[in-house]
């Protein structure tokens, strides 16, 4: 693999850093899900992510009661993180609006 596989964009110097990427993505995933449920009502919840070579992925554990389909709550929950992420790149490279 070579990192020239890359193009390099204007734009890329406004790109966000990688951690910043993970932080936006684990804490959307968080957030949906304790939007959903309370967190006493968890048992187990794991929110894995990696941003490597701009290839984002995301993994959502969560073991909780059934009055809500938890296998949809994580999707829902690795949805919420992509669009956090995606947000994060339309700011960084159009300046975004602060809202």
């Amino acid at each position: 693999m070579s990192d020239s596989d890359a193009d390099t964009d204007p734009g890329d110097e406004r790109e966000p850093s990688d951690e910043a990427v993970v932080e936006a993505a684990s804490d959307a995933a968080e957030g949906l899900v304790l939007s959903r449920y309370k967190q006493s009502e968890i048992d187990d919840l794991d929110v894995t992510v990696r941003f490597e070579d701009g290839t984002l992925e995301v993994d959502v554990y969560l073991n909780a009661p059934d009055d809500l389909d938890p296998e949809q709550v994580a999707e829902d929950a690795v949805r919420a993180a992509e669009a956090a992420v995606d947000e994060l790149f339309a700011e960084a490279q159009g300046g975004g609006d602060g809202a």
